[in-house]
């Protein structure tokens, strides 16, 4: 045990540095794309709510690891699309940014359908009333119910994340370096300890979630919309 967590204990951080990265720049693209999803999703053009509705439905039903796979072999390998500068790096970080991209694209989808869910939450007499002065629709969703749909919306938004932060693991099928990569070299490496190296990554990630399930659960309270 002591030669394992000798050899292990100093690459933890390293890699679960790479999966909080995974996890918050991901999550920020997914929040922006996922609500262009939503706002398709109920706009008065026919047009951009049948390729919302199309999208969400096609990609939250197809396995993430598809997606990845496809991010590096089709964008990357096939297409030619790089997304870090060359330098002596650049296979790592644009696996890492092709990984961010994957997980944007598919966690969008339930940001969207959590949102949509969320606007259910909002009287459609305020909405009534917004466009009876004038606003837009744009005008109306941005300012009437997106704020009012994100805050009935955070703690289901906490476990769209919490589930993000575990899905990050499948990055390291492009081969990022991340926490699920040191466990399956650590398994490689301690074929005699399995369950502790699987014990070591697990408390990693329970570390993770639980912070952020806490963090979302005080925002649901706090910014509440009182009815």
């Amino acid at each position: 045990m002591n030669e394992l967590w000798s050899e292990m204990g100093p690459q933890l951080w390293p890699a679960f540095s790479v999966t909080l990265k995974l996890t918050l720049y991901s999550a920020i693209g997914a929040l922006v794309w996922g609500t262009v999803l939503a706002a398709l999703r109920v706009s008065p053009i026919p047009v951009m709510r049948g390729f919302a509705t199309t999208y969400v439905n096609i990609v939250r039903n197809t396995p993430l690891t598809l997606i990845v796979i496809f991010c590096s072999v089709g964008l990357y390998q096939n297409l030619g699309l790089a997304l870090a500068p060359e330098n002596e790096n650049f296979i790592d970080n644009n696996n890492f940014w092709l990984a961010v991209l994957a997980f944007i694209l598919y966690t969008a989808t339930f940001v969207c359908e959590t949102l949509r869910s969320g606007f259910n939450t909002v009287p459609l007499g305020q909405a009534e009333a917004a466009r009876s002065l004038g606003l837009s629709f744009v005008q109306v969703f941005g300012i009437v119910v997106l704020p009012q749909a994100i805050r009935s919306v955070i703690g289901p938004m906490g476990s769209v994340l919490i589930a993000l932060t575990k899905n990050t693991t499948i990055a390291s099928v492009i081969g990022v370096a991340e926490a699920s990569l040191l466990m399956k070299e650590e398994i490689e490496n301690f074929a005699d300890q399995v369950v502790a190296v699987f014990a070591i990554i697990a408390v990693g990630f329970m570390i993770i979630t639980l912070a952020e399930g806490f963090l979302f659960g005080y925002l649901a309270k706090k910014l509440a919309v009182k009815r």
